[in-house]
């Protein structure tokens, strides 16, 4: 993602609709149609604006602790109807929380808490992350 890692800043992105807007072109470019969007950490950054404006060009939603939840309200996160895992790790004690406190109000979804892992929980349990994640791609239409 722009200006996060050794990526350098980009002017484009420090808007929601330019997050928005790069993130439709890399799916654009990729050719995707209607993918499932994962969403670990910073990423929320992104992903949170695009579900918001974009929702009818994903088939799902799998935020993972993402941050900029409290940025929306209920009713913005009520308003989506996009197939929703929400998954976490029960030692994410920070930012877990929060999130699900905020996207709880999406009326699609449902939670996954994995034990014993943190706040990377795909990386601490990554056995459990998939099966959870095969399991909900497996019921999209």
């Amino acid at each position: 993602m722009p200006g996060y890692g050794d990526s350098p800043p980009a002017e484009t992105v420090l808007t929601a609709q330019g997050r928005v807007a790069f993130l439709d072109h890399v799916l654009q470019q990729l050719g995707m149609q209607r993918p499932v969007l994962i969403s670990p950490s910073m990423s929320g950054r992104f992903a949170l604006p695009f579900l918001l404006v974009r929702r009818d060009q994903l088939s799902g939603f799998v935020p993972i602790a993402p941050v900029g939840t409290k940025d929306y309200t209920a009713e913005q996160y009520r308003r989506v109807q996009t197939p929703t895992l929400i998954l976490y790790g029960d030692r994410d004690t920070g930012l877990a929380p929060q999130a699900l406190q905020n996207l709880q109000h999406l009326p699609e979804h449902h939670v996954v808490v994995l034990p014993g892992a943190g706040h990377a929980c795909y990386l601490d349990k990554p056995e459990d992350f998939h099966q959870a994640l095969l399991g909900f791609l497996r019921q999209l239409k």
